[in-house]
């Protein structure tokens, strides 16, 4: 519910608060009072269109501000803090000013936030019906989210078959969309990929052949080098068995050594065990010349094997680089290729299936949203005899609504159909669109007989009304107060009125005056007593505050409402 609202430099009202509170609020005042800025002030609270020249003459800029309670696990919560705004000791906060210029700002829980969250906040929060501001139901999409609601139950079932069809079908419908648009390039995709693949069937590399090519390639492009070193290590440490005479070696050498030690190693060990360890080298070396020689042997200056070895390499090396710059690398691209490949090859088998699928689930959507159609049709009539109803109460004797629901021409999230809420407004008349088959006092009443017959199933928890009551008086006015007070039952509701039995049914009396300088002060919002109800319902009765016939009426009517409560 709205808490406070706080206003300054508005219309004729230079700062005022007006403390409200659940149930039924209404609010008074004569004629130029600035009543109607009350409901102003709301619809620029809650995002409605900011006009500069609804600023305060001699003021900078009109500035409203909110004090709302609201459930602090909703969805209004989590908007606002997703916005980085936050709470107040529980309550939100939100801040409307517009300049003289023009230029209009909002702020919700502290933080700055573009205008249209507000509107889209006001959705869940408020539903403002004023001269200017009948918009909420006059949107055929709220029209027939309403119809839903009033349908209660009996839709909920057949609906949610419906919009579990129906996002399945979209589904479907995207996936044929993607699968038929992209078919060329699908193609194209296919095509590069096989030609790949095929050159990699080409060459067959094995894993690891480039690295084994390179090394054979360095061997054979320095074969006589190797054999060389090879030969030479050798023969230092073996010896030539062809030389003339013994050149010494390392193994004999090593010989030498170990003899010299082996004489004397009884006289101290420790040169016993380097004598073992020499023996043990000279083992080492002899291996290592044996090796040295089958190196050598083995070696082969082949020219033919070299050319062989390079192409081969190069054939390798070079689709290596197409695929990631190794043998290994171009494998693995082979290996997802041929994956993609199998994929994309199955793509026509898959279109094919969603294509039935999709036909199949038309079919079940039509006859689906052929039931919700059935169910709103149900629930238009009882509806529009409701609504009706309310408006022969309400002063509007001759009125007629109808409901329309008619073809949408296409499947929608919620079925397809198309609501209209219309309004016939005298016998034999044509039912036009609410907008533009009532005057604004007549689409007041309208709204509220809506309202009323909507009430416990519109979720929007404050209602708020300017000159329902326009063009009627007596026993209409007592009903439009007595239906006033029903919808306050379960919800807020908010009521600029000037008729004195309306102003009887409120919970509580907001009374606006003027000050001597013709403005509306923070004194001037004064939420009455019953001695000062009794005063303001004479004056509205009579014209005059102190009528004795006034006040015997203004008692009256408030024993009526205090009863029918």
């Amino acid at each position: 519910m709205i808490d406070e609202v706080r206003i300054k430099g508005l219309g004729v009202i230079d700062e005022a608060v007006l403390d409200l509170s659940p149930g039924f609020n209404v609010v008074t005042g004569e004629t130029g009072a600035g009543k109607t800025m009350v409901v102003t002030s709301l619809g620029l609270l809650f995002g409605g269109r900011a006009d500069p020249q609804r600023v305060r003459p001699g003021a900078d800029r009109a500035v409203v501000e909110g004090r709302l309670v609201v459930d602090p696990g909703g969805r209004v919560v989590e908007r606002v803090e997703e916005a980085g705004g936050e709470l107040d000791d529980g309550a939100l906060i939100v801040t409307r000013s517009v300049s003289a210029e023009g230029r209009s700002r909002a702020h919700l829980g502290g933080r700055s936030v573009p205008v249209s969250l507000l509107i889209n906040l006001a959705d869940e929060l408020v539903a403002v019906h004023g001269q200017s501001d009948q918009q909420r139901l006059l949107q055929s999409g709220r029209q027939r989210a309403a119809l839903d609601r009033y349908a209660g139950g009996e839709l909920t079932k057949p609906l949610r078959a419906y919009t579990r069809t129906y996002q399945r079908h979209r589904q479907v419908a995207a996936l044929l969309d993607e699968l038929t648009t992209r078919a060329a390039e699908r193609a194209r995709e296919a095509e590069l990929l096989r030609f790949g693949l095929d050159e990699v069937e080409k060459v067959d590399p094995k894993e690891g052949e480039d690295v084994e090519l390179a090394a054979e390639e360095e061997r054979l492009g320095h074969s006589d080098a190797l054999r060389a070193a090879a030969d030479t290590a050798h023969e230092a440490l073996l010896g030539d068995p062809a030389a003339a005479f013994e050149a010494p070696n390392v193994v004999s050498l090593l010989g030498q050594a170990r003899t010299a030690l082996e004489q004397v190693r009884d006289h101290d060990p420790a040169l016993g065990a380097l004598a073992d360890r020499l023996a043990e080298a000279g083992y080492l070396v002899s291996d290592a010349a044996t090796d040295l020689a089958a190196y050598a042997e083995s070696v082969d200056a082949d020219p033919a094997r070299l050319a062989v070895v390079q192409e081969r390499r190069a054939e390798v090396v070079a689709l290596a680089r197409k695929h990631g710059g190794t043998v290994a690398e171009a494998l693995a691209w082979a290996r997802e290729s041929a994956a993609r490949l199998t994929e994309l090859a199955g793509d026509d088998e898959r279109i094919g299936e969603l294509r039935a699928e999709h036909a199949e689930l038309a079919d079940r959507l039509a006859a689906e949203a052929g039931e919700l159609t059935a169910v709103r049709e149900r629930a238009a009539e009882r509806f529009s005899e409701a609504v009706t109803d309310e408006l022969t109460a309400l002063a509007m004797p001759h009125a007629r609504v109808v409901v329309r629901v008619g073809p949408a021409g296409e499947f929608g999230p919620h079925g397809a159909d198309d609501v209209e809420v219309l309004l016939a407004p005298h016998p034999g008349s044509r039912p036009l669109p609410l907008n533009k088959g009532a005057s604004g006092g007549e689409l007041s009443r309208v709204m509220l007989a809506i309202e009323v017959v909507f009430a416990g199933s519109d979720p929007v928890p404050t209602f708020v009304f300017d000159e329902v009551d326009a063009g009627v008086g007596g026993k209409a006015a007592v009903e439009i107060g007595r239906r006033l007070a029903r919808l306050a039952r379960n919800a807020q509701v908010i009521v600029v009125t000037h008729l004195p039995q309306v102003a009887a049914f409120a919970d509580q009396h907001l009374l606006v005056e003027k000050a001597s300088d013709g403005s509306v002060t923070r004194s001037g919002v004064t939420a009455l007593d019953r001695e000062g109800r009794v005063r303001e319902l004479s004056r509205m009765l009579a014209g005059l505050e102190d009528s004795e016939l006034g006040r015997a009426h203004a008692e009256e009517l408030l024993a009526l409402a205090a009863a029918e409560r």
